[in-house]
């Protein structure tokens, strides 16, 4: 049984060594030509799916190919869900509500024209038209950090329409398998969907208010790392196989078991741990994508793939540039925005599968398709590079002249709006003084600590606390460290402070640093790494010993 296990298991491992392994080769060739990598992941799968590379793992590859597939799309869905913020719903309401509504009725109505006029019909016509509305949110929101504009206008429009059309997704995930599955027909089927779904996700809510904050409260008290990860990952698996039950998708399951965590107050320390895994998670996908794509089906359909690609960039982008200038922003961020949202995205995937799968479009078709999606979020990077240059010199004509942007499109609620701020790493006593201090000067504040029970009452008092890792490179970016002005280590640990140090100074060259130290050799260390003020313990309690002694002779210093 043992053996007959390995066996099934040894083509899908086999099969990601192939992949990762290509796509090392080709990404150093693509970092030479400054080329986007996620063209590079795409046609690492493409050519290992039609040179008979497969092959070689089995006879019959297909099955490896599907499984790492759904891999790589359960994954990315996790980490969007993590990544999903009510908070940023109810700050960006008016963009998400009033621009993605927009996007998504305006894009489905011409999608679902062109494919009538293909001479699709029926609902499959209706899944068509939906997924080319769809957005590539992990591409789109990469590229803006690649650009080092993640709060500029054009990402917080990007974002806000990316919400709408996650929630639209959900819904319309929810309700697919009664409009073209065996079950279809009429509206029974419909409502009994949607009561599924909500029952799903009201089981979901009630995870998230009531089980997952005490279950990861307890576990982040063992301050065992690896336990705290291998809870979340078992909780997403729990959630997937919970949706899959229900008859959804095990993709939704994946997004919902993000969203079940990403309201945690502990949702900053499973970014900080998922985060630098998220590049891995969309290589995969990328790789994946292209391992579904039969390359003698997409020659048969090559003018047509291409004629839908350029139609997909023009239309979306054509909408959602209009949208974003009704909503405010500059041409320059609004074409920023267009091209960022222009593609189709990993839930048209997802659809287009969850379809085929139930019949709801045949395998030609779905081909297509799938070529159209992955050239065109291969091409988001590109898009995206030339939107800028291209915006500021149309902004020189009095069409495209400049508009005053929304409120709502500024930067975002909570820590991604501090400005000129302190992070304090550690709140014992040392800590907590500084902090009191700050706040009683109106000094902005955010607070990095481990302690699960600390964590949850300053949360309570509404201190911008993250309960993360402070040695973490991720935690420094979600502490907005890029704009903060000292970085505090309140606690005597120097091998962990010059670690902490060192990860924010890739963001921020120029902070002012401040360590404490109990020996003369760990002042050395310090001093070494360049850490501006160094607090050596036994020194100032040195100082505070003689002070008081003295006192006790009333003699003066």
């Amino acid at each position: 049984m043992i053996l007959a296990a390995s066996n099934e298991v040894a083509p899908v491992v086999a099969l990601l060594g192939m992949v990762l392994g290509s796509v090392i080769v080709v990404s150093l060739l693509l970092v030479k030509a400054r080329q986007s990598l996620l063209v590079g992941y795409f046609l690492c799968g493409l050519v290992l799916a039609n040179t008979g590379a497969t092959h070689w793992l089995s006879d019959s590859p297909e099955e490896a190919i599907s499984i790492l597939a759904e891999l790589g799309v359960v994954l990315l869905m996790f980490t969007l869900g993590i990544e999903f913020s009510l908070r940023e719903l109810m700050h960006l309401k008016k963009v998400v509500l009033g621009g993605g509504g927009a996007q998504m009725v305006l894009t489905t109505a011409i999608g679902m024209a062109v494919g009538w006029a293909l001479g699709l019909s029926g609902p499959g016509l209706l899944v068509v038209g939906f997924a080319m509305a769809l957005s590539s949110t992990a591409v789109s929101i990469k590229s803006f950090q690649d650009m080092k504009q993640p709060d500029s206008p054009g990402a917080r429009m990007a974002l806000g329409v990316a919400i709408f059309q996650d929630l639209a997704v959900i819904f319309f995930m929810v309700v697919l398998p009664s409009l073209i599955g065996d079950d279809a027909g009429g509206l029974g089927p419909v409502f009994f969907a949607l009561g599924k779904g909500v029952l799903f996700l009201g089981l979901c809510w009630v995870l998230s208010l009531y089980v997952v904050p005490h279950l990861l409260h307890a576990v982040a008290n063992s301050r065992s790392r690896e336990l705290f990860t291998v809870t979340v990952v078992g909780l997403c698996a729990v959630i997937a196989w919970g949706a899959n039950w229900f008859g959804l998708s095990l993709a939704l399951g994946a997004f919902a078991g993000g969203l079940v965590v990403s309201e945690s107050i502990y949702s900053h320390k499973v970014l900080a741990d998922v985060l630098p895994f998220k590049d891995l998670f969309l290589t995969v996908f990328f790789v994946s994508v292209g391992l579904l794509i039969d390359l003698g089906a997409v020659w048969d359909s090559l003018w047509v793939i291409a004629l839908g690609v350029l139609g997909i960039i023009a239309i979306k982008g054509f909408i959602v540039a209009v949208v974003a200038r009704r909503m405010g922003l500059r041409f320059r961020q609004a074409l920023v925005a267009a091209a960022a949202l222009s593609s189709s995205g990993e839930f048209s995937l997802v659809l287009l599968s969850r379809a085929s799968d139930l019949g709801g479009l045949a395998p030609e078709i779905e081909q297509v398709l799938l070529a159209c999606t992955a050239i065109s979020m291969a091409l988001v990077p590109t898009l995206m590079k030339g939107a800028g240059p291209m915006g500021k010199r149309l902004e020189k004509w009095p069409i495209f002249s400049q508009r005053e942007r929304q409120n709502e499109l500024k930067d975002g609620a909570q820590v991604s709006a501090l400005r000129d701020h302190v992070i304090i790493c550690g709140y014992g006593p040392v800590g907590r003084a500084l902090h009191e201090e700050m706040v009683r000067l109106s000094v902005a504040v955010v607070v990095i600590e481990m302690n699960a029970t600390t964590v949850r009452d300053l949360h309570k008092r509404g201190v911008q606390v993250l309960f993360a890792d402070a040695t973490n490179a991720q935690t420094m970016s979600l502490a907005r460290i890029e704009s903060a002005r000292a970085l505090a280590f309140t606690f005597p640990e120097p091998a962990m402070a010059i670690e902490g140090i060192r990860a924010a100074r890739g963001f921020n060259p120029g902070i002012v640093t401040f360590a404490r130290a109990k020996f003369a050799n760990e002042v050395e260390m310090l001093q070494k790494e360049g850490v501006h003020h160094i607090l050596h313990d036994e020194v100032t309690s040195g100082q505070a010993m003689v002070s008081a002694v003295l006192g006790c002779y009333s003699v003066e210093e």
